[in-house]
């Protein structure tokens, strides 16, 4: 291709698309990056991990996201159907690693992610562009058509990047997704304001996962005085039902959430969010990278979301970078990649089957029987992100688990994003 516009063009403003555009402008490049809505704009995944917290870190995002007066999370509390309370304290993570997450707003994380590329040298932010197609020429991704200002454009460049979720544009222009069925879970959720922890009856700013028959209730405080409350159910037990019935019946099985919200009052009304199960097996090709949940998607349970977002964006934009900079053949880069992703997200969805495996009466059984007899630090690393392990044996645990397969077999690529083994070991 001759004199292309820019040497990437990217599909979409969340987090997928941010970390590759300012990864990659950052080996000295130039990005167009579209979006097509105007920020901020409302976005589920509020709950981070202590690995997504590390990697803002890594990439320089830190401070920027950590200037909003987001909720402190330093673990998770795990209520059984029986009422037993267990703790997962991140603390207990070992070694160095960070011990704490966050709890954010996505419209205003996302919009200071967006923010920070549209400052950042190399990059071209346009929002209210809507992609309209996608060129591919012999194969090869080249270039996009785009409306912006009720105006038709079009450009081309050397590489274009797919972060646009669910929208899935260049997926679906090239036929590669693949709907999944193994859940079929869905979430209804509200935000409670005028949040006293004081009333938390567990440990101040954890995330709270209350387990029942029919499903699971989530507490995510997002600031101090403002907490997400959700129930996921299947998606039969919210459809033979109105959603609002629903809420409040779930809610009710779960004291300590019930607890914690008292004197609160609804501050966003009852939303919906369907669990749109889907993979792809081709996660790059020529001219392509496709990053975040525009190559999977599934339960957010585990809240690892944009932990993979941010880690497969980072790794697509240094493929690209090491191919442009002729340190890597387009194939072996393209290898890598794929290698990456699919090690990474499904070691997420194992860990998801695990949780609602029912070869036991109570979920999340299997994934704590699984850990019984190992030191608890890995366990607690596994629900921090450590997606890409080789060296944790409970993760091994669930890769040969021969049932909970996501994509069709491949050569698995352990080398974590975010802890990379030291020189010395």
């Amino acid at each position: 291709m001759e004199s292309p516009d820019y040497d990437a063009i990217v599909i979409g403003g969340g987090p997928a698309g941010c970390g590759y555009a300012l990864t990659l402008a950052r080996r000295g490049y130039q990005v167009l990056l579209l979006e097509k809505v105007a920020f901020p704009r409302f976005h589920i995944g509020e709950s981070f991990l202590p690995y997504t917290t590390e990697i803002l870190e890594q990439m320089g995002l830190l401070d920027a996201v950590m200037a909003k007066p987001y909720a402190f999370k330093p673990g998770v509390e795990l209520t059984g159907i029986g009422g037993a309370v267990r703790r997962i304290d991140f603390g207990e993570i070992g070694d160095g690693r960070r011990p704490w997450a966050i709890q954010v707003e996505r419209a205003e994380f996302d919009k200071t992610l967006l923010d920070a590329a549209t400052v950042e040298p190399g990059v071209t932010v346009l929002e209210e562009a809507v992609v309209t197609d996608v060129d591919i020429v012999d194969g090869r991704a080249e270039g996009v058509s785009y409306t912006h200002n009720d105006e038709n454009h079009h450009v081309s460049a050397r590489y274009i990047v797919d972060a646009s979720g669910r929208a899935g544009v260049l997926v679906k222009k090239l036929n590669l997704r693949v709907s999944d069925s193994r859940l079929k879970m869905a979430a209804v959720f509200k935000h409670f304001g005028n949040l006293d922890e004081s009333m938390n009856p567990g440990v101040e700013g954890d995330t709270q996962l209350g387990v029942h028959e029919d499903g699971w209730l989530w507490g995510i405080p997002l600031k101090s005085d403002v907490i997400s409350i959700g129930a996921v159910a299947r998606m039969s037990i919210l459809q033979s039902d109105r959603p609002e019935k629903v809420f409040d019946e779930h809610l009710a099985r779960i004291p300590r959430i019930v607890d914690r919200l008292r004197g609160t009052t609804v501050v966003r009304e009852l939303k919906g969010e369907r669990n749109f199960e889907y993979h792809t097996d081709t996660l790059a090709g020529p001219g392509y990278f496709v990053i975040g949940d525009a190559g999977s998607f599934t339960d957010p349970v585990f809240s690892g979301g944009v932990l993979l977002a941010l880690a497969t964006a980072r790794k697509a934009a240094e493929m690209t970078a090491d191919t442009l900079d002729g340190l890597k053949k387009e194939t072996e880069a393209i290898d890598l990649y794929s290698a990456f992703f699919k090690t990474g997200y499904e070691t997420y969805y194992r860990l998801i089957c695990a949780v609602y495996d029912d070869r036991q009466p109570v979920m999340g059984q299997v994934i704590l029987d699984m850990s019984a007899d190992l030191d608890p630090k890995y366990h607690v690393r596994l629900v921090s992100g450590d997606f890409w392990t080789g060296d944790n044996p409970l993760v091994n645990r669930l890769r040969a688990e021969k049932n909970w397969n996501l994509f069709a077999p491949f050569d698995l690529l352990e080398e974590c994003p975010i802890y990379p083994p030291s020189p010395a070991a």
